[in-house]
């Protein structure tokens, strides 16, 4: 909101009425932002830790043709923890990615690709103890990143020792232009931002709130929410609070009585059922607009009535774009007996990212500054239509969507009301710090 919204998330990546005991995993979280691995074809999944020799899809990462030397490719991501649904996400997506950009091999210029996952538990501390893990182990590509704060503390230690990282779902802008080694195969929340001021029209005079937790995530936020609307003469304010807090009656109390012409959520975690409940509770659909981005399939019927009172943002929904590159990696994971959601391009990019890099370097990941090179600038067919690799701070432009969701319960269902074009949310270029 992986998380995604995103994910503007990703990150996302949004009160939960009574559900089951597996449910409440789900991340119904504002922005999409912002662990069983389903394997395309007959793929097998790597433990954490691991080596997963067999990556690709129906081929196999060694298939025919495969007599070069591997390319070693780590996956650091959420297989466990409160991100949990977006990294199985991202993983499902990177495994179709991959056997569709090298059309079922496994594969490039006859060198497999070997993946190796490490699980963060979305922990910073974690995810740099595995980067550094995986680096010393001969990996010059690493991916995954479902949290922003794990993608902040990742993208200097690639920097540190040379190697490619594409960060995935993890929706903060900071991770764009962080250095010249790192890149993003997700949205960005400031991305979400314009998708959300899309539905305001003009913000000059208005008041908005931003109502997020007190994380990477949510002050980045609000970091683009004063950007962009406070940037178009609108006066910004937040309600944060803190990731740990289970009783929100006392935030949304507060959004309330901000009187905010339009109050935007960007929230995730298992804490946005009681964020919702709460915002119910205390009728502030009926106080002001509520904007909030459209996360996992699951987290639809929690929104209850309410839904048709909110204006969502999105990142990506199962069939939200209708390209090609969509109908191949539903299809992938649907084979694998799972199905698409918010993160799942966000794998799927970041293995047609990897692809490319290699296939332009003759099958080779070991000069990086030329995996670099071949990324800068690049456009490319992807499952929300076409993506393009800014050169200037490895921005990824992209379209994004206005979402009605109608109904309720399990009959809960999206619908894509506009396209955004990814000129019309692209951030402004980010200057790379190093």
């Amino acid at each position: 909101m992986r998380s995604s919204t995103s994910t503007p998330g990703t990150a996302a990546r949004a009160a939960r009425p009574t559900v089951r005991r597996g449910s409440r995993r789900v991340l119904a979280a504002a922005l999409g932002g912002l662990l069983a691995v389903t394997v395309v074809g007959c793929a097998k999944a790597g433990t954490a830790g691991t080596t997963a020799a067999d990556a690709g899809g129906s081929g196999g990462s060694g298939g025919s043709g495969s007599s070069g030397a591997p390319v070693k490719v780590g996956l650091v991501y959420s297989k466990t923890g409160p991100l949990a649904a977006y990294g199985k996400q991202y993983l499902e997506g990177f495994k179709a990615g991959l056997d569709y950009a090298t059309k079922g091999t496994g594969a490039v210029a006859g060198h497999r690709i070997e993946i190796a996952e490490q699980d963060d538990a979305g922990d910073p501390a974690k995810a740099v103890s595995a980067a550094k893990d995986l680096i010393g182990k001969g990996h010059k590509i690493l991916a995954g990143s479902t949290a922003s704060g794990v993608a902040l503390q990742v993208g200097p230690i690639a920097a540190q020792n040379k190697v490619l990282f594409i960060s995935g779902p993890a929706a903060t802008d900071k991770v764009t232009g962080l250095n010249k080694y790192t890149f993003r195969s997700g949205r960005q929340s400031y991305q979400d931002i314009r998708a959300a001021a899309s539905f305001i029209g003009d913000a000059k005079g208005k008041k908005v709130t931003v109502l997020a937790q007190d994380n990477a995530f949510g002050q980045g936020n609000v970091a683009a929410v004063k950007a962009v609307l406070g940037g178009q003469g609108a006066t910004v304010e937040s309600v944060l609070a803190p990731p740990s807090a289970t009783d929100l009656t006392p935030f949304a109390t507060q959004a309330k009585s901000a009187k905010p012409d339009l109050l935007y959520v960007a929230w995730a975690g298992e804490t946005a059922s009681a964020l919702w409940t709460s915002l119910s509770q205390q009728d502030v659909f009926a106080a002001t607009r509520v904007v909030t981005g459209l996360d996992l399939a699951a987290s639809y019927p929690l929104f209850g009535p309410a839904a048709e009172r909110i204006s969502f943002l999105n990142h990506y929904f199962d069939g939200a774009a209708g390209t090609e590159a969509e109908k191949a990696m539903t299809a992938a994971v649907g084979k694998a007996g799972s199905r698409s959601d918010i993160f799942t391009p966000d794998g799927f990019t970041a293995a047609q990212m990897v692809v490319h890099a290699i296939e332009a370097n003759k099958g080779s990941a070991d000069d990086t500054d030329a995996l670099v090179k071949a990324l800068e600038g690049w456009s490319f067919d992807g499952v929300k239509g076409k993506l393009t690799v800014r050169a200037e701070d490895h921005a990824l432009l992209q379209p994004m969507f206005q979402v009605k969701l109608t109904g309720t319960g399990a009959d809960a269902k999206p619908t894509v009301e506009k396209t955004l074009a990814a000129d019309q949310v692209a951030p402004p270029v980010t200057p790379i710090a190093g």
